[in-house]
């Protein structure tokens, strides 16, 4: 009999610790479990797609005409800076990499990692711009800007709303999910806005 107590007193044990194990232990709250590799790709390539949008939204301060194209601007970087910080934050918690893998370091690679063509405004997977094109965006000014400008937005919101509905289907981790729905619906309305605009500018 007290042999059989002491093994029902290791099982249980054994139990608990299998129990304890289930957390991280690190206050985070995340568990290896709770996501995939499909939320990996999801914050690798949306972080260097967003970065490129800031960056054209920033042109928009001084080169841009149209008030509204500045507005447009304005609330596309203030979305997306902030979301680039949240998905770098997941990687480093996940201990992944915060590039895509054998993506390159300068502009006009693609979601891939291929190198993008010479003078295309969007030769490039995901919506990116190429070298080419963001050559072109930064060289230009006025009317011409604001129209290249909603253009290329609105090819590059596109790309972002594919990626973000590749995570709603794929992807395990909740808060990744979640913020793929907010990138398809804010991005989706903020095309029809480009498109209304580009009828007008």
């Amino acid at each position: 009999m007290k042999k059989l107590l002491t093994l029902i007193a290791l099982i249980m044990g054994a139990m608990v610790l299998a129990a304890c194990g289930g957390n991280d232990g690190d206050g985070t709250g995340r568990l290896a479990a709770d996501h995939n590799a499909a939320d990996v790709t999801f914050a690798q390539n949306m972080i260097p797609h967003h970065r490129q949008a800031v960056e054209m939204a920033g042109l928009a301060e001084t080169q841009a005409a149209s008030p509204e194209v500045k507005t447009l601007a304005r609330q596309i970087r203030d979305a997306q800076a902030p979301e680039i910080a949240t998905m770098v934050g997941w990687l480093n918690d996940w201990d992944e990499s915060t590039m895509a893998p054998d993506s390159g370091q300068g502009g006009g690679h693609d979601m891939n990692g291929h190198g993008g063509g010479g003078g295309g405004m969007n030769d490039n997977a995901g919506g990116m711009m190429s070298e080419g094109g963001m050559a072109s965006l930064k060289n230009a000014s006025g009317a011409v800007f604001d129209r290249m400008f909603l253009e290329m937005m609105i090819e590059h919101h596109r790309g972002a709303v594919e990626m973000a509905q590749t995570e709603l289907r794929d992807g395990r981790y909740g808060p990744a999910k979640e913020l793929a729905d907010s990138i398809k619906n804010t991005q989706n309305t903020e095309i029809a806005t480009m498109q209304d605009l580009l009828g007008r500018v």
